[in-house]
């Protein structure tokens, strides 16, 4: 049997955490066996699907590199189809026109729950006790079996028994004609061949409703894998007061989509106690039937633990591809200044993401007209002028501009004031990138380049003459 899944989300939103997860494992159970992935864009509710959200999805797919095999398929492109399905059930008996109100509806329901009923509806259409009038509007309910039982045989849950005494008769198609979740579906699932259905467990109760929609229309069912669902570090489900939850948000805050899957992949699967996997061997080891029968929790901390790993085993060149986005954000062009891939070297080991290490390179490329007042405060002071102008000194003559004869001239300065390298290192830090941190000063003033360095050196010599000044006015 060749597998063939799918991804289906609703387009009335971003792509969260939660569906990329289900993507992946989906995606992953495909590649595994060979098979094929689609994607599916359930967008029959008119009302609250957008072109926005349907865009963002099919970013946040591209973003993460999950590329679909076919589609992406669109269900209000199908409503023919959909309509053909619904005329052959009512002309089998399997559907039924049902006239009742939403007034009659309401107070049924009322009705049961006083009862402590579960509310379902009586099948009053069924019976043929409605006498309607030829114009009075009508919805399609789908003619549920009235005994036995619904058997799952799940992926992740195991065997799961739902009596068809506890299943309503569900509306398939809405009074102005448009069908329903639950029918288009199935309608898609069956007319695109897909075998394994892997979703999350809040549509653990749409199954058994759509497993006997797939009976009445004879059809093979698909394999199901319902998988739990993430929650925040609170225990609660995830949501925004968790952190970010939108795909695209974890590539503006500067993840590598590739830490991302290995973080999702690990949010409810396991292979031993491994916690890196390339997305080579996520496809050769991902088995569905171990993934986890418990709710998982995300935690922040971990996922940017995983993704500075990841940035400090990329190549340069990699990370340079996906750090030009967070550049632009900062109007920065790696043009103009050293080149891009020597300045990520260096700073693979001082970020846990792209936009910090973008916030962390940005001195290199543009000029800054502040200092950060507690580094400036605590650095250049009086007591730093005298180094810092015989340094100054010492970095005009470099004739070879390069980190060794660098190191020269500030090892020079540190002897003939007596002082240690923090006395002049910091100083020249915060000359040179306006705050305290940066990497070796060596190294990042051979980047920064001759001119630049004497430019701000100097620009530092100003403002602590200015400090000094205001010291004896005082």
């Amino acid at each position: 049997m060749s597998i063939k899944t799918r991804f289906a989300p609703s387009p009335t939103g971003y792509l969260h955490i939660g569906g990329a997860r289900t993507a992946l494992f989906s995606w992953l159970h495909a590649r595994r066996h060979g098979g094929t992935f689609i994607l599916r864009i359930e967008d029959t509710d008119l009302e609250r699907s957008t072109t926005e959200s349907v865009n963002a999805i099919l970013e946040g797919m591209t973003w993460l590199g999950l590329e679909y095999d076919e589609g992406p398929f669109y269900q209000t492109h199908r409503f023919d189809r959909y309509r053909q399905v619904i005329d052959q059930l009512l002309e089998e008996g399997k559907a039924y026109r049902c006239y009742c109100t939403k007034e009659r509806l309401d107070q049924l329901r009322e009705q049961q729950m006083a009862n402590k009923q579960k509310p379902k509806y009586d099948g009053l259409c069924l019976e043929g006790k409605q006498d309607p009038s030829t114009d009075q509007p009508y919805v399609i309910r789908f003619k549920n079996p009235g005994e036995g039982d619904v058997v799952i045989e799940d992926m992740v849950k195991g065997k799961v028994v739902i009596s068809n005494n506890e299943l309503d008769d569900l509306i398939i198609a809405r009074s102005d004609g448009t069908p329903t979740y639950n029918l288009t579906v199935v309608v898609d699932d069956l007319d695109m061949g897909i075998t394994h259905v892997i979703r999350g467990d809040d549509h653990l109760n749409n199954t058994p409703r759509q497993i006997n929609i797939l009976n009445a229309m004879g059809a093979k069912l698909p394999v199901y894998a319902h998988v739990p669902m993430i929650l925040g570090d609170d225990g609660k489900r995830m949501s925004k007061r968790h952190g970010a939850t939108s795909v695209m948000q974890y590539r503006d805050e500067g993840f590598l989509p590739e830490a991302v899957l290995n973080y999702l992949v690990r949010l409810g699967w396991s292979h031993g106690d491994r916690e890196e996997f390339t997305l080579d061997e996520m496809v050769s080891l991902f088995d569905a039937n171990d993934i986890n029968k418990s709710a998982s929790t995300y935690n922040e901390e971990k996922m940017l633990w995983l993704n500075q790993e990841y940035i400090k085993s990329s190549s340069p060149e990699h990370l340079a591809h996906h750090l030009s986005w967070h550049l632009k954000q900062l109007d920065i062009d790696p043009t103009n200044g050293p080149d891009l891939l020597a300045v990520i070297k260096p700073q693979q080991d001082r970020a846990r993401t792209l936009k910090e290490m973008a916030q962390n390179i940005e001195f290199f490329y543009k000029d800054f007209d502040e200092y950060n007042a507690k580094a400036a405060k605590k650095n250049l002071k009086v007591s730093s002028l005298e180094p810092m102008q015989a340094l100054t000194e010492h970095f005009s003559k470099i004739e070879t501009w390069c980190a060794a004869e660098i190191q020269i001239a500030i090892d020079t300065v540190i002897n003939d004031f007596e002082i240690n390298l923090g006395k002049i290192g910091q100083p020249v830090r915060v000359a040179i990138s306006g705050k305290a941190a940066t990497p070796g000063i060596d190294i990042t003033l051979e980047l920064l380049g001759k001119n630049k360095t004497l430019e701000r050196m100097e620009k530092a010599l100003v403002f602590i003459k200015e400090r000094a000044a205001n010291q004896l006015v005082r």
